[in-house]
């Protein structure tokens, strides 16, 4: 009997969605990472782990606030924005895509603007099964 100590490396029960999900953003070269309903990034591909300095093999399961804190997302002032206003946490409360641009601070690099698009995933029976978030580097640099 295996016993499991860390619970972010834990096998847990996922749904079709997820698991799909997981197959089409470990082959994108786009960074993207997948949160489940209780607000846990249950997998993140290595475009992603690239852009905040920890390969998803290193982390296992990660709460989204972790992640959050490795892009130190702000606003135009430099402040940090908060939690609830990101386009992860509007898609997962709503219900619905999100696109916004922001500016962010990744470990050991210089800050930058970057696009984020937030997308829910839904399940047959209408549940939310959880969101993809795709983010990458805003194609004017940083502004």
């Amino acid at each position: 009997m295996t016993v499991v100590t860390d619970p972010r490396s834990a096998p847990a029960q996922q749904s079709l969605q997820l698991i799909l999900a997981r197959n089409l953003i470990s082959t994108l070269s786009t960074a993207a990472f997948i949160v489940d309903p209780d607000g846990t990034v249950v997998f993140y591909n290595e475009a992603a782990g690239d852009f905040v300095g920890m390969s998803y093999e290193e982390t296992g399961k990660v709460p989204l606030s972790e992640l959050r804190a490795a892009l130190a997302p702000v606003d135009a002032e430099g402040r940090p924005i908060d939690p609830a206003e990101l386009p992860v946490a509007i898609a997962v409360r709503e219900q619905r895509p999100v696109h916004e641009t922001h500016r962010a601070r990744p470990p050991h690099e210089d800050e930058l603007t970057v696009e984020i698009l937030a997308l829910p995933l839904i399940g047959p029976d209408d549940s939310h099964e959880g969101t993809i978030v795709v983010f990458w580097p805003h194609a004017g640099g940083s502004q």
